[in-house]
């Protein structure tokens, strides 16, 4: 990302665009958790001064991506096993709320919607990077019928920490078909327009996650 191309992506502003690279690259793991981040490198590599990177690396901190130390610099956050169950706990608290709503208050165009897109997630059991992603389509797209964005930001945040872990649970062995299940109760419950339904299997679906996560 040279200074000249980088000004013509605009309209994002330039750390914009460096924090969304960097946050690429965190997720794929060539930023690895607990590792240093060398400012200095990374802007010779981008063709930009240190001031857009470091207001880059504080919007990465915000969400948690990046933890910054005194006199040391930045780092890439490393998630403890606390810090793992601490986030499926609230990402449960708050998507199986945000699923007992879309229960109650979906249009038939929108559970058909969400049926579809479990359709192509079951279609998808071979190839994991593709399931992974309808995955949290699926669920995004629960939290956009929901229709609350101040749950849907936190959320959003919550899941990029998610990210972090060593590796996604649903890449262990058997956890495709067992998140698929799971989904499945989560349609029925949905179409069935049962919220307390609803709710319990988003619930038992993030205690599956976690345990296989763990």
């Amino acid at each position: 990302m040279s200074a000249a191309s980088a000004v013509s992506l605009t309209p994002r502003a330039l750390y914009e665009q460096v924090a969304e690279e960097l946050r690429q690259r965190i997720f794929r793991r060539e930023l690895e958790p607990g590792s240093w981040i060398d400012e200095l490198k990374i802007a010779e590599e981008f063709g930009i001064s240190r001031t857009p990177l470091r207001e880059a690396l504080k919007v990465l901190a915000a969400e948690g991506l990046v933890t910054m130390k005194v006199r040391r610099g930045a780092y890439v956050t490393e998630m403890s096993d606390k810090d793992l169950r601490d986030v499926y706990h609230l990402l449960s608290l708050l998507e199986r709320d945000a699923a007992a709503s879309v229960a109650t208050r979906a249009t038939p165009a929108q559970l058909q919607e969400l049926q579809a897109l479990h359709e192509e997630l079951a279609a998808a059991t071979h190839d994991r990077e593709r399931f992974f992603a309808i995955n949290e389509r699926i669920h995004m797209r629960l939290l956009d019928l929901a229709d609350n964005r101040w749950l849907s930001q936190v959320v959003a945040d919550l899941r990029k920490v998610m990210k972090l872990n060593r590796h996604n649970s649903l890449f262990k062995q058997g956890r495709i078909e067992q998140s698929l299940a799971e989904h499945a109760t989560l349609m029925a419950a949905l179409r069935a327009r049962d919220p307390a339904a609803t709710e319990r299997a988003m619930r038992a679906h993030f205690a599956s996650g976690l345990e296989a996560a763990g």
